[in-house]
């Protein structure tokens, strides 16, 4: 592919100003997507967008991006018909190297005034117990003695800003585009918290200085495989790494830029002091409904997302449960209305087109769980609710973690913690507290009486009547 094939403007008037870590498949069909917009209407010229990693997949994506000039192919999925177009809004991809040299010098440059990030839910170093930043992982203290070879995207960012500060150039604005809560503050936390351990005046100047807004991202994208690959061949496309996703999209952040910003306002972002309540919306909605279809759906082995809602059982599991405990506890959204909303993400789920993966939305719970499920039972138990069905969702991906599915079927491992899971899970058939014991998720919860005994009927209920059954029961109780 040319540089210049298919994009309605010169890609070579295009400047950088954005650095992006992290180059995936939702990067390419989200920000990449409304840079493109917006140059398109010949606006944001200079804020192209500069690929980077810090990761050995990240090295394989940018060897393929840098074979076609760096041009993405998003195919849109519309049950209606699909849609192509190409983005040219990444103009180029630093060389992912070992000490991250390539990556802070581009950072440095006085051009770039945001760096964003999508380096998945897990990547931000967060004990999982507490909520906050973890200086003891492994890599964090590999950076905190080796600030100038650092190996995490936060070690770079905190060499690229040591860098300009000694420059006199202004901070860059840290931008996270990952879909976790307040990853604006996670962001900071993880950057400040690092740079303190080697040096905390700069520390100290990065918190007065720098800005990380808060942002919700929405847009189901799902992983590229020979399918996808298919989809593009058949659309008379040649790309290595196309993107597919679902029509819909959605990013609402905070407007907190001082070094500057393209004018997003023009291509459909939402700029809000209230990105918390727009971010438990979906997190609690969207997020957490993908966790009621995603364990069920894996037990019974069903491959896709749109076949576990053709389940009449699994499809009632999800609405009851979004119906009466999750829409009661999400706090009122300024603009939104929650029932339209849940109508929204079910119709979402449904979409044939898609062809996401019962696999990729089980995929990581003990990071997901504590993020998009354990608050919402918490809170139903605060308000004196009993969440039976959430509860009953935590059995399902315990039982899923047990490592075979209800057809005998091995899940290979499916979240980086899988043996320690799969060892726990095991030991709940006996003994259903040996799971709800992991702090990490549950924290205090196993000793609330009301979720421990419902938790332990749950689970005996799953494994003697399997899915369907334990969700009968739930459903006529």
């Amino acid at each position: 592919m040319s540089n210049t094939m298919n994009t309605p403007y010169n890609r070579d008037l295009v400047t950088p100003g954005i650095v992006h870590i992290g180059v995936g498949n939702f990067h390419r069909a989200h920000l990449a997507v409304y840079v493109d917009d917006l140059m398109s209407m010949g606006l944001a010229m200079d804020w192209g967008i500069v690929g980077a990693g810090v990761r050995p997949a990240d090295a394989a994506m940018r060897e393929a991006l840098k074979a076609q000039g760096y041009l993405s192919t998003v195919i849109e999925l519309d049950p209606s018909g699909k849609r192509a177009r190409k983005i040219g809004s990444m103009i180029d991809f630093v060389e992912v190297s070992e000490g991250n040299a390539p990556l802070i010098a581009a950072m440095s440059r006085p051009e770039i005034r945001i760096v964003s990030l999508t380096v998945t839910e897990g990547g931000y170093f967060i004990d999982p117990a507490t909520g906050r930043f973890d200086p003891d992982e492994a890599e964090i203290r590999h950076d905190a003695q080796n600030p100038s070879a650092p190996v995490t995207a936060f070690g770079a960012i905190v060499a690229a800003l040591r860098n300009r500060r000694a420059a006199g150039y202004a901070p860059f604005t840290v931008m996270s585009c990952d879909n976790l809560p307040g990853n604006g503050q996670v962001t900071r936390s993880a950057v400040v918290g690092l740079a303190a351990l080697s040096d905390r005046d700069l520390a100290g100047w990065i918190d007065a200085q720098v800005a990380f807004p808060n942002a919700m991202v929405d847009r189901i994208t799902p992983a590229t495989g020979d399918r996808e690959r298919g989809i593009a061949a058949e659309l008379g496309i040649e790309d290595r790494v196309p993107v597919t996703c679902e029509p819909f999209r959605q990013w609402v952040i905070e407007d907190r830029f001082p070094a500057g910003r393209p004018p997003f306002e023009n291509v459909g972002v939402t700029f809000s002091d209230h990105v918390h309540a727009f971010e438990v919306m979906k997190i609690r909605i969207l997020n957490g409904g993908h966790a009621i279809i995603a364990y069920p759906g894996g037990l019974k082995g069903i491959e896709f997302v749109h076949q576990a809602m053709a389940d009449p059982n699994i499809r009632a599991f999800l609405e009851r449960i979004e119906t009466d405990e999750i829409l009661p506890i999400v706090p009122p959204v300024p603009g939104q209305d929650l029932d339209a909303y849940k109508d929204l993400i079910v119709a979402r789920f449904s979409n044939p087109e898609i062809a996401d993966t019962e696999r990729r939305l089980c995929l990581d719970g003990s990071n997901r769980q504590p993020k998009f499920i354990v608050p919402t039972i918490r809170d139903n138990l605060v308000q004196g609710r009993l969440p039976k069905g959430l509860i009953l969702l935590s059995a399902f991906w315990c039982r899923y973690c047990y490592g075979e599915d209800e057809n005998g079927q091995t899940i290979a491992p499916n979240d980086p913690n899988w043996a320690q899971l799969t060892a726990l899970a095991r030991a709940a058939r006996v003994n259903p507290d040996a799971w709800i014991r992991m702090e990490s998720v549950y924290g205090d919860l196993a000793e609330n009486e009301d979720f421990r005994t419902t938790f332990h009927e749950a689970l005996t209920a799953v494994w003697a009547q399997g899915v369907d059954g334990s969700i009968r029961q739930f459903l006529t109780a």
